[in-house]
């Protein structure tokens, strides 16, 4: 089942624990949420973080406006 479980994180590298349970489920597997997350964790698997979008400094006309420090700390 671990093969499988690695083979579907592969193949869907933004799913979860129980999106994979679900996708097993479907398969036929006989598992539940707790013992899907017990061999996650065993394995050291990780869903990547999304990474934020950065906000513009400036406004629409192109300037840019970053205020200078006026004193310490």
């Amino acid at each position: 089942m671990i093969s499988r479980i690695l083979e579907l994180v592969r193949e869907f590298p933004r799913f979860g624990y129980r999106q994979i349970t679900r996708l097993l489920r479907g398969e036929g597997w006989q598992v539940n949420f707790k013992r899907v997350y017990r061999l996650w964790r065993q394995e050291g698997l990780k869903v990547p973080r999304k990474k934020q979008k950065r906000k513009r400094l400036g406004n629409s006309s192109g300037g840019i406006l970053r205020r200078k420090s006026e004193r310490m700390n």
